[in-house]
């Protein structure tokens, strides 16, 4: 069975380990994008690194070559506050441990940034991370604050290779107070809702581009989106093989992803593909 890559124009698409790694453009990062717009497909770049605002993401792409919208950008930051905006009202006190993004976006819906009794404990990843913040976190979570994190990403692609990630953070923060966090990014469910609703279309008719097959291929598996696994971050084809979670289909990266696009060319999915 072949599937063809052109039936497709509405992605949802990863960042890290997709379009980049740290701060080097992939290969085929500025071909697949120029397919993009010339089909006139429409996007979703959604990530559930939570540390950068909007944009900065826009400016990344821009020095990479490449020109989107804000509105074509979901954070896992942007995601969170979202969730957080339909239960909390303006005004509530929030502790947060991230970096500019996860503030900014919490404070565009009206919420206190405060390490002074807050009603949520809210962590993403923090590049200036230290054992004051970590200490703060577990007194206000076993004092009574609800535990949120933006995504559980154990780890995260750079160019030195995989680093830690989020995740981690959020397993040390329950080790120490026994409470497990809400977790709004990619596998769960609102980050995939939100993106649909950018998209305006159902699930069938959008595919997801990630690297990651425990958040990204899980997540669109969830959502009942299909799923194209690019080799070019943290899955590995050793780990693929040995993951009883299958993609729809994989690819070694852009450049191959772009021709299929450009030349209609029909792929070959994966081989447990359509297991669901």
């Amino acid at each position: 069975m072949v599937v063809s890559l052109t039936k497709w124009r509405n992605f949802i698409i990863d960042m890290d380990g997709v379009l980049w790694r740290g701060e080097t453009a992939l290969p085929g990062l500025c071909a697949f994008f120029k397919i993009l717009r010339e089909s006139k497909c429409r996007i979703v770049l959604a990530t559930n690194n939570s540390n950068r605002t909007v944009p900065q993401y826009v400016a990344k792409l821009e020095r990479m070559g490449v020109q989107v919208a804000e509105d074509e950008i979901l954070t896992s930051a942007q995601a969170t506050a979202s969730y957080l905006a339909n239960i909390a009202p303006r005004g509530t006190r929030m502790s947060v441990i991230g970096g500019d993004g996860l503030r900014a976006s919490l404070g565009e819906q009206g919420f206190k940034i405060t390490n002074e009794d807050p009603a949520y404990v809210v962590v993403g990843y923090d590049f200036d991370l230290h054992w004051t913040k970590l200490n703060d976190a577990v007194l206000n979570i076993r004092d009574g604050a609800i535990f949120v994190g933006t995504n559980a990403d154990a780890t995260y692609p750079t160019e030195k290779g995989i680093g830690i990630g989020n995740g981690a953070i959020l397993a040390a923060l329950q080790a120490a107070t026994s409470v497990t966090p809400i977790v709004i990014g990619k596998p769960e469910p609102p980050l995939y809702e939100q993106a649909l609703q950018r998209l305006r279309t159902e699930p069938a008719e959008v595919l997801v581009i990630g690297d990651r097959l425990e958040t990204d291929i899980l997540g669109a598996r969830r959502a009942g989106i299909a799923g194209l696994l690019l080799l070019t971050g943290v899955t590995t084809s050793d780990a693929l093989a040995r993951s009883k979670l299958q993609p729809d289909m994989v690819l070694p990266g852009l450049p191959e992803l772009a021709s299929a696009m450009r030349l209609e060319t029909e792929i070959t999915p994966a081989t447990t593909a359509g297991q669901r």
